[in-house]
């Protein structure tokens, strides 16, 4: 696998990172299906070890890695989502990002073609950026965490 993802990122098709709390590996985040051209496009797919998830970490991640994308020159972002994960969805609901609708057996997980919602934000969407939207809506909700 490390292999593979990089030998993507090395052609440019890809961006893997970790994610890291407390100096210690929680999950992944991976920057995928990067296309130029006139499309100037990519997906995002991320992961979080269950016992640091709610703390608002992959927000952050995902916020990070959208207006890295946007800075170098992608005008889209997209994140699709199985229907039951309820934790990724909020992902996407906190950080703003559009809904486009169902994507029938999307992708083969676990056996299956697993049915996806898609999300995405484009560059007119994001004001000044994602981990700025992010950052005011977690002040918001929980004062402890400042803008």
């Amino acid at each position: 696998m490390v292999r593979v993802l990089t030998a993507e990122a090395r052609a440019g098709h890809l961006m893997p990172f970790v994610v890291t709390y407390q100096q210690r590996l929680v999950g992944q985040l991976t920057v995928g299906g990067i296309t130029w051209g006139s499309l100037r496009s990519a997906h995002i797919g991320y992961w979080i070890d269950r016992d640091v998830a709610g703390r608002g970490i992959i927000p952050t991640a995902v916020a990070m890695a959208s207006d890295h994308l946007f800075a170098i020159g992608l005008h889209r972002v997209e994140i699709n989502i199985r229907p039951e994960n309820a934790a990724s969805l909020r992902v996407v609901e906190k950080l703003g990002f559009r809904p486009e609708g169902l994507r029938p057996k999307f992708l083969h997980i676990d056996g299956g073609w697993r049915d996806h919602l898609s999300f995405a934000l484009t560059a007119e969407e994001i004001g000044d950026g994602v981990l700025a939207r992010w950052r005011r809506a977690r002040a918001v909700a929980d004062p402890r965490f400042p803008n």
